[in-house]
């Protein structure tokens, strides 16, 4: 991944409230889309021009064809306000990120999530590498507002029940862990969604990080749909059971392993 910055030249009379407001509106959809990356983008005025520093998933994330429906109305918008097109500088290699999966198509992908991660939920399921979202190949030219507003409650969560004094005791985790809480049925509704949308499997992970007894977590069944879905070798080092009619993947609880 890439950091890169971002140049908004003032091209019209504007004022500080309406350049902030239209970029960031722009850089809002420039995230629901996977263009960018993280949460928080430092953004600066320096003599004719704002700054925002962003991470890229890849160098071509900014080209018009990338951007949504909404990610192109954004951009007008920007000279509404006063703003030039953004020109776009890239710094270097992000080196406290993951790599972009290099596949320039994929049979299958999976969806998943940790507090720690800032790239993208879709992962090809050959490399087990993160997938721009932009890169997913969506024909609607709708963004994936929905998937992220997801993952942003998922991280905070799972990022809840990762500290040692935990001030939501085990509930955070009963959310990650249990197949039928609130959050796992929105994601795996999106999985289910985006698996029917582009005719692929997008397996869904289901995170274990506890069992009530460790000597029968290695023989629990798809919580889908009640059979058998250990594997016998792990999937990419990480996930110990696959069900392939309910695309749901899962690890031997963490606190079970050796």
């Amino acid at each position: 991944m890439l950091v890169a910055e971002l140049e908004f030249k003032i091209i019209a009379d504007t004022s500080f409230a309406e350049a902030e407001r239209g970029i960031r509106y722009y850089l809002e959809k420039l995230i629901f889309q996977g263009q960018i990356l993280g949460r928080e983008f430092p953004t600066y005025q320096a003599q004719d021009s704002f700054f925002s520093r962003v991470v890229l998933p890849q160098a071509d994330a900014l080209e018009k064809k990338s951007h949504s429906t909404a990610g192109l109305d954004a951009l007008e918008r920007l000279q509404q306000v006063g703003l030039s097109y953004p020109k776009l500088a890239i710094l270097g290699d992000d080196l406290m990120s993951n790599h972009t999966d290099p596949c320039p198509s994929h049979s299958a992908l999976i969806l998943f999530c940790s507090f720690s991660a800032t790239n993208s939920v879709l992962y090809c399921a050959e490399h087990f590498a993160p997938v721009p979202l932009y890169k997913v190949g969506r024909n609607s030219g709708e963004d994936f507002e929905s998937l992220v507003r997801w993952q942003l409650q998922y991280q905070a969560l799972d990022e809840i029940q990762m500290q040692e004094s935990r001030v939501l005791l085990k509930s955070a985790e009963q959310s990650l862990q249990g197949f039928y809480s609130g959050l796992n049925q929105q994601g795996y509704k999106q999985a289910r969604a985006l698996s029917n949308e582009l005719q692929k499997p997008v397996y869904y992970y289901l995170y274990s990080g506890s069992s009530p007894d460790c000597s029968l977590d290695a023989g629990k069944k798809c919580p889908c749909c009640g059979s058998d879905w250990k594997l016998t070798e792990s999937w990419h080092g990480l996930f110990d059971f696959r069900c392939e009619p309910c695309q749901l993947v899962s690890n031997i609880a963490f606190d079970c392993q050796p």
